[in-house]
């Protein structure tokens, strides 16, 4: 048999879909599952963005547009982030992408050579680590820990930047922690950016996911719009998991290359799908605030649940829809304490691993479910971890 190239051992993958895989497997047998893995919220897209998307349809929005996107979504992504962020940000700023990911991709091809390094938080998103592996980079490992609130040690950041260093990536609202970098934290990443000429993919998709205060963005502070990628979608924010529309604004020395990324990759974002983005941006956003209220009611009863079990220590989570409990079962990685949920208790989870080295000891549990099955789903989870305690 031909063989595949050999920079294919170097890319990863997201657990969350193998597990979900395993889980419908397990379905399909009989068995009844409670799933805690994907992060995907339970709600449906609002009706005002499908009935654009049906109109845009009957207006025969149905053929190629440009690889950036077409010109009225990208104007109406740059008025949203510019109201949002509260930066002047311009339509040719903007690259919209089937899904978010793509920005992650195209981001470090344009700008990780072979052997450069990428900060990356640990735990954090796989597909950095995977990305960065995969284009011959090497991921320098951030941590994040409980006591910090998930948070990186700003001097921890210094002490990693090295003279390979090329790019630093932030997630705020995190997954898979749910941490929230302080505007002090975002601080520490511009000083070092701007000291070494680094750039920064700052993965705001869960910025609309906020419990508490006002979300901000590293690309606000002085001398940071013009290295500073944003990465943002539709997925989490409007329940738009499988329309795939996400973008980036970048500075516009940048746009060409990632552009151009996108003509080879893809062509183009499928343009009906454009014109529901500035219907979910531009049309009613109490679909967005609706399903917030209930995520706040959900995080409260998920963490309160987890920390009565005995051995468990989780954080209530600033944002995103996810917990992060720290589990003590002696004798086991949390990849197997997963594994056992999944076969034995029915419940699909994912391993802190899945998110790196430091994640190490916790879970990742989503709370976007109803209230009823994440009850279902922490007493099986109690019960199993009881049954592992011994």
């Amino acid at each position: 048999m031909p063989q595949v190239a050999a920079r294919m051992a170097r890319l990863g993958t997201e657990s969350a879909f193998e597990v979900l895989a395993k889980a419908r497997a397990l379905e399909a047998k009989g068995r009844r599952i409670v799933h805690l893995e994907i992060g995907e919220p339970d709600f449906e897209t609002a009706g005002h963005i499908k009935d654009a998307a049906s109109a845009a349809l009957a207006e025969n929005y149905t053929h190629y547009g440009p690889s950036g996107g077409l010109l009225p979504a990208r104007e109406a992504i740059a008025r949203y982030v510019a109201r949002t962020r509260g930066i002047p940000v311009d339509a040719e700023q903007v690259v919209i992408t089937p899904g978010a990911k793509p920005i992650i991709f195209f981001t470090i091809l344009a700008v990780v050579g072979e052997g450069d390094e990428v900060l990356l938080p640990d735990p954090g998103f796989p597909i950095y680590e995977s990305v960065v592996e995969y284009v011959g980079g090497k991921a320098v490992p951030l941590p994040l820990t409980q006591e910090r609130e998930f948070r990186f040690d700003p001097d921890e950041l210094r002490r990693r930047v090295t003279d390979r260093t090329r790019l630093i990536v932030i997630n705020s609202p995190q997954n898979p922690t749910g941490g929230v970098l302080t505007p002090s934290d975002l601080e520490a990443v511009a000083e070092v950016a701007r000291e070494h000429d680094l750039w920064v993919l700052s993965d705001e998709i869960y910025s609309r996911l906020l419990y508490e205060g006002e979300h901000h963005s590293v690309a606000e502070l002085p001398g940071m719009a013009e290295r500073t990628i944003i990465l943002d979608g539709f997925s989490k924010t409007y329940a738009m998991t499988g329309w795939r529309l996400g973008y980036g604004v970048a500075p516009a020395a940048l746009v060409p290359h990632l552009t151009r990324l996108q003509t080879n990759a893809t062509s183009c974002t499928a343009s009906f799908i454009q014109m529901a983005g500035i219907a979910a941006l531009e049309g009613p956003q109490t679909p967005v605030d609706e399903m917030l209220v209930h995520f706040r009611g959900r995080r409260q009863m998920v963490t309160d649940r987890l920390n009565a079990m005995a051995g468990v220590h989780c954080l209530l989570p600033g944002g995103a829809f996810y917990a992060f409990p720290r589990i003590d079962v002696p004798g086991k990685t949390s990849k197997q304490v997963a594994d056992s949920l999944l076969e034995d208790e029915g419940v699909a989870v994912l391993a802190g691993t899945a998110f790196g080295a430091q994640g190490e000891g916790f879970l990742r549990l989503s709370f976007a479910n109803s209230l009823e099955e994440l009850d279902e789903g922490l007493t099986r989870i109690g019960a199993g971890l009881k049954r592992l305690q011994g």
